[in-house]
């Protein structure tokens, strides 16, 4: 059945409620609202003690899973926008993230953290920044980020079903995009990347929105390319992306995010370092904050005007 990215989210909750009885939901407007785009509508009315609005404190939301997490709980925290991790992160990084390492494996901390991320909807410089770059760097942390709606549902599903702490960045843009999704509940495996197409002239790395960007170059050109989505970014599934520059010989890697200090850069090293010699690019994010007017804002990331523009400098090389 066809589903936009927040049905299946809001359908994978609803199942997790339904079949793990230590999950609950917390945080603001999560409640009679239905959360902050609308994920966990509907919810509260039939799981009314375990879908729990709370003040408006990212740190005490984050603090309080922790400490259920810790206590058996499998708690799913929403922050309503990504940007609003920046209130967490001593409770994230310096607490959940760290407790397996401090307590010699003894204790662990299953909790999942959804996060509305990125730009493409007017949100302006506080409402619209990716944050990946800086959580794939901590130790103890699960990153991932699903491109589409299926991969949203799969992956939370696996997220709350895991013992450590997984952050889970939803693509805001991509909320309302739709494909078949199972009505059942299923997983798709944390750490493995996927190759969304099959080519053999350039491979495109992408991650998140600009999966769909990849796509729409691939559907705009003769060149034979071939996409990897690595939905996993800390642990990284190096071995399907070396695989995949090593056979094609090219690769162009995009994201969202900063280009600078950022995930790229990282994808790019591991890819020299396992060998890769063939030519290789990056297009990311501007270095400068996001901004409210929608002309700007669509040019502050790589556009597929410009990865064709890219792509085809890039096949000329020899």
């Amino acid at each position: 059945m066809t589903k936009t990215y927040l049905q299946a989210v809001n359908e994978g909750l609803r199942q997790i409620l339904t079949t793990i009885p230590e999950s609950y939901i917390l945080g603001e407007d999560v409640g009679t609202y239905g959360g902050g785009f609308g994920a966990t509508k509907g919810l509260v009315a039939d799981f009314p003690d375990r879908v729990l609005d709370t003040p408006i404190s990212e740190a005490a939301i984050t603090g309080v899973a922790t400490g259920s997490a810790l206590l058996g709980k499998r708690p799913i925290l929403e922050i309503q926008f990504s940007d609003f991790l920046t209130v967490a992160i001593d409770q994230l990084v310096n607490e959940a993230a760290k407790i397996h390492f401090l307590s010699n494996g003894e204790q662990s901390v299953p909790m999942v953290i959804r996060a509305a991320s990125g730009s493409g909807t007017g949100a302006s410089s506080q409402h619209s920044q990716s944050f990946e770059n800086w959580f794939a760097h901590v130790p103890g942390l699960i990153v991932v980020m699903p491109s589409n709606a299926y991969d949203a549902k799969g992956l939370l599903v696996a997220a709350v079903k895991n013992n450590n702490p997984v952050l889970i960045f939803e693509p805001k843009s991509l909320y309302k995009t739709a494909m078949p999704v199972p009505s059942e509940l299923y997983e798709v495996p944390i750490g493995q990347a996927k190759v969304v197409q099959s080519g053999c002239d350039i491979t495109i790395i992408a991650l998140g929105r600009m999966v769909e960007v990849a796509k729409t170059v691939a559907s705009q050109t003769d060149i034979s390319i071939e996409i990897v989505d690595p939905i996993t970014i800390s642990p990284l599934d190096s071995e399907t992306l070396v695989a995949s520059a090593k056979k094609t010989g090219k690769v162009l890697i995009l994201t969202e995010a900063a280009k600078r200090s950022g995930i790229s850069g990282e994808i790019l090293a591991q890819l020299v370092e396992a060998g890769f010699s063939g030519a290789i690019k990056r297009l990311g994010g501007h270095f400068m904050p996001v901004s409210a007017a929608k002309s700007v804002e669509l040019a502050q990331v790589p556009t597929a005007k410009e990865v064709l523009a890219t792509i085809g400098t890039m096949m000329e090389e020899v």
